[in-house]
């Protein structure tokens, strides 16, 4: 058979980077390791395709050509996921979709032909044998969690590697928390299920023989759900396996806050080439962080743990959530000063939705507040339920809140407070110029030093940076473009 992979596109959000990858000369951030990995799940002697349509136009050829169209998705891509299923249907060619969109909300998708939800390596097969024997269902689905030491590399051959600033891997599944909020443990449930070291190891090696060479994310949700096995295990294979290759990788991951209270961990991470991590901090209030089960967060000076993985060389990425039913009247200025204190340079602040499934979202469907679906944007200002605080007062604030923290002023001291932070704990570097870097260099020149409404505090980073801290210029210079990304998405 024909398989065609389809990615539909993201909307310009936070997190696509769209307006920095202009700079980088890239047209997608990831590839879609989902549908990548269910490919090498499908039988080796099918012809298969992927059209990303982050990186390219879905053409009407590409329908023609495939006997089944694949399609997975995020909440935040449904309206690109409409598109891509009425041109299907429109050309005749049947679908199958799967993924956290269509798992979370399969009665939305009565014109897909076959929903394959919940995890693949269960659900894949069972259609796959019906398909066979010609009689395939409309719906499949599993309550069970697949072991995934089982599960293949992802089906690199697919995608062309240079459209995208960075490659991922998948270590984990599964959170041991119970956060009200989050969609993790309804997807994945709380048994932390892992790889094997040998399996991660293949992985990167993987990456390496296709020509990789640069960053890779590791997707997981919760990087160190175990860390046990992570420091005896994994990140010993990852250092031994990056020293022999020469350091072909920089990671980066998603981890709780109590990744501060383990030093040993915190080295390792370094030693093995993290420099990123995102983490959920969510407020600083301490009665909200109750409010939502965020016991890992309490009792906990966050500012300190914040600077304690900065000072292991751990950049935080914080996330923010705005509109838990405790917040008072004066979060939106104590969180401003959270954030600007911090030096977190990239904060994603969003207001709170209740995905469906979660504690919250059955605490407020009792509560008959659920007024809505989800957008999964963490841009537009929505909320999916009536909020305790006055909804005007909620959106007001919430606004001030991105408009004061990415304004070039307050954006630009958070980087240079944050490149102050970290002088000591920097990653090993290289003296010799990467000319891959050349280019952004110029555009930021020109586009934030010339003709840029920052350029003030453009030129007074990179001149601190060139005389103070010069090992930090590639980062200097990457975190201004980040913030003229976050002004564009914003509308600063």
């Amino acid at each position: 058979m024909n398989i065609l992979f389809v990615y539909p596109e993201f909307p310009d959000t936070f997190w696509s980077f769209k307006h920095a990858l202009k700079f980088v000369s890239k047209k997608a951030t990831y590839p879609p390791l989902g549908l990548l990995t269910v490919a090498a799940l499908m039988p080796k002697d099918w012809d298969k395709k992927l059209v990303d349509m982050n990186v390219e136009a879905l053409r009407e050829r590409h329908i023609k050509w495939a006997d089944l169209v694949l399609i997975s998705a995020m909440s935040i891509q449904n309206e690109s996921v409409k598109n891509v299923i009425t041109r299907c249907k429109k050309a005749g060619v049947k679908t199958v979709a799967g993924g956290p969109l269509f798992s979370a909300w399969p009665e939305n998708f009565d014109d897909v032909d076959y929903l394959v939800l919940n995890e693949a390596e269960l659900t894949l097969p069972l259609f796959l044998n019906d398909l066979k024997t010609g009689n395939p269902q409309h719906i499949y689905s599993c309550d069970n969690k697949p072991d995934i030491r089982s599960t293949p590399k992802p089906l690199w051959d697919l995608i062309d590697i240079r459209n995208y600033s960075s490659m991922n891997i998948q270590y984990s599944r599964g959170c041991p928390f119970n956060c009200d909020f989050c969609e993790i443990i309804v997807l994945y449930g709380h048994e932390v299920r892992l790889k094997g070291g040998e399996q991660i190891v293949g992985e990167l090696q993987s990456l390496y023989d296709i020509g990789w060479r640069g960053r890779v994310f590791f997707v997981d949700d919760n990087f160190i759900g175990n860390k046990e096995k992570l420091k005896k295990q994994i990140l010993p294979a990852i250092i031994e396996w990056s020293e022999l290759m020469g350091h072909p990788f920089t990671f980066h991951t998603e981890a709780s806050i109590n990744l501060a209270d383990d030093t040993e961990l915190m080295q390792m991470m370094s030693k093995a080439r993290f420099d990123m991590v995102f983490v959920g901090i969510e407020t600083p209030n301490e009665k909200s962080l109750e409010e939502c089960n965020k016991y890992q967060n309490k009792n906990r000076d966050l500012m300190e743990s914040v600077e304690m993985l900065h000072s292991h060389g751990l950049q935080v990425q914080g996330g923010f959530i705005l509109g838990f039913d405790s917040d008072p009247d004066t979060i939106f200025d104590t969180l401003i000063r959270f954030i600007q204190r911090s030096g977190i340079i990239v904060a994603m602040v969003g207001l709170l939705n209740a995905p469906r499934g979660t504690t919250l979202y059955q605490r407020l469907q009792k509560e008959d507040r659920i007024k809505a679906d989800m957008t999964g944007d963490n841009t537009d200002s929505s909320i999916n339920f009536t909020p305790k605080m006055e909804y005007n007062a909620l959106i007001k604030g919430y606004k001030r809140v991105v408009n004061t923290i990415y304004s070039p002023k307050h954006y630009y001291d958070r980087v240079l407070q944050y490149l102050k932070q970290t002088e000591r704990a920097q990653q090993p570097k290289s003296d010799r110029i990467n000319l891959k870097d050349v280019l952004p260099f110029f555009k930021s020149v020109f586009k934030l030093g010339v003709v840029g409404k920052e350029r003030r505090f453009y030129w007074k980073l990179l001149f601190h940076t060139l005389f103070r801290n010069r090992a930090s210029l590639q980062s200097a210079i990457t975190f201004a473009i980040y913030g003229y990304h976050f002004r564009k998405t914003y509308g600063i």
